[in-house]
């Protein structure tokens, strides 16, 4: 049975749900969740646009684009995320892989390291900042740590999916707690540092991201100063230590660096040309 709805009026009508959720994409909203329910590219859309939908597949559609209405991330309803080179599995268990977080990678990339590096990634989330340097770096050996015990599970996912076990070790760690006394070429954390009064916890897709993966005390700077005070002791000599942070906290996050006794600190932009990351290295 055929429903009432082309593709062409099935992407208009998700266009306009998507809308009111206040997405700025929403054309593109509707087009993915279309794709998802027909398991098409973006093309056959265009190409089939006056093809009728069945009924099962406009009930399945529909129930997509409400959720998308009701502000669910698009991430979350198709349950994936592309990173880097890489299509990562996701979920309400942590933070959605967004692209700024790739500057981390290219940072990392130009970075003077051993070619067997040893990478500690603290809070991983979906794992995406060590399998996105494990497809660049064969060579690197990763232990990747994240506190909450579902962050654990999704990121052991991600690493089955990309065959990455013999490569990416992911356990369960409260920071630095279960690799006391190991040492590593670099540490890298894209860890909570959003201040808990901040108006943007209220707008967007953070509002279905655990709280725990954003926010930190001290208006956002605790955790990230407590990597950089402890991390210096998990460091080999002249390893180093790179961290993302919010664009108003590089000043900050530098200067606890240089009084830490960190070497060579600096700051890169992200893709709308505001300070996201620093790094510096162990004397």
């Amino acid at each position: 049975m055929t429903s009432h709805y082309t593709i062409s009026r099935a992407v208009a009508f998700g266009k306009s749900q998507a809308a009111l959720c206040g997405s700025d994409t929403a054309l593109l909203d509707a087009q993915l969740l279309l794709q998802h329910t027909l398991q098409c590219d973006r093309q056959y859309l265009y190409m089939y646009s006056d093809k009728p939908l069945t009924a099962d597949e406009w009930h399945g559609y529909r129930g997509l684009i409400e959720r998308r209405r009701e502000g669910h991330p698009i991430a979350h309803i198709l349950g994936q995320r592309d990173f880097w080179s890489l299509t990562l599995a996701v979920d309400d268990s942590t933070l959605i892989p967004r692209p700024d977080t790739e500057i981390v990678i290219e940072q990392v990339l130009q970075l003077a390291l051993p070619a067997q590096a040893r990478v500690l990634e603290l809070g991983c989330g979906t794992g995406a900042i060590s399998l996105a340097l494990a497809t660049e770096q064969p060579d690197w050996q990763f232990t990747a740590v994240d506190v909450a015990p579902n962050a654990v599970a999704l990121a052991r996912r991600n690493v089955q999916q990309h065959a990455m076990n013999a490569r990416i070790e992911v356990i369960q760690s409260d920071w630095f707690a279960a690799v006391e006394g190991q040492q590593f070429d670099l540490i890298v954390s894209n860890p909570p540092y959003i201040d808990e009064a901040d108006s943007h916890l209220q707008q967007g897709d953070v509002r279905f991201e655990p709280r725990s993966a954003l926010v930190a005390a001290d208006h956002g700077m605790a955790d990230l100063r407590y990597i950089i005070r402890q991390g210096a002791k998990y460091l080999n000599p002249k390893g180093w230590l790179i961290l993302e942070h919010g664009f108003e906290q590089a000043a900050k996050v530098a200067d606890i660096f240089t009084e830490k006794g960190y070497q060579k600190v600096n700051t890169a932009k992200d893709y709308a040309n505001l300070d996201r990351v620093t790094f510096a290295q162990r004397g």
